[in-house]
């Protein structure tokens, strides 16, 4: 297994094994949605340590599949990070809402997009404000912020979430 071997691919001995860890994806939001959560006890069975999940527009749905994460205890098993991916216009947004499978992105966040004076500045307020719902929601231990071809706005992000100077626990 690769956290216990001393060896890596190419042969080379290591002085000690490599401390990683192991994650998966999922994707609350695909069909069958009834499926969604017994997928994920699969990946935590086999290994999963972590979990990053497809970008979150709908919260709603997202939050119905929480539930099922809750109640079969798998949010006790694995650290689950929410995927947030701040927009950059209009077009991105329809572009997720239609072309990019199993992702929903609800008619409201299309219609901030469209009336956005400034889309950009709109799509990181959606981002920033996704964050702070997700951090309420049991069992998110954390958020993955997919800028795609944008990284630059991430500390930006972060600081406007609250997430950053990280707090003292």
């Amino acid at each position: 297994m690769m956290r216990d071997e001393k060896r890596v691919w190419g042969g080379d001995e290591l002085e000690e094994a490599p401390k990683v860890f192991l994650g998966a994806t999922e994707n609350p939001f695909a069909d069958p949605f009834e499926f969604r959560v017994a997928r994920l006890g699969k990946k935590i069975t086999a290994g999963a340590e972590f979990i990053q999940t497809q970008a979150v527009f709908d919260m709603e749905r997202f939050e119905r599949w929480m539930v099922g994460v809750r109640d079969r205890g798998l949010d006790k098993k694995v650290h689950l990070l929410a995927g947030v991916l701040p927009l950059k216009s209009l077009g991105a947004a329809k572009y997720m809402k239609t072309k990019v499978p199993g992702t929903m992105v609800p008619d409201g966040i299309i219609e901030r997009m469209r009336k956005a004076a400034d889309p950009k500045l709109e799509g990181i307020a959606i981002c920033v404000e996704q964050i702070e719902h997700l951090r309420k929601i049991k069992g998110v231990h954390g958020v993955h912020i997919m800028a795609i071809a944008w990284e630059q706005k991430v500390p930006e992000i972060v600081q406007r979430a609250g997430l950053y100077p990280r707090p003292i626990v």
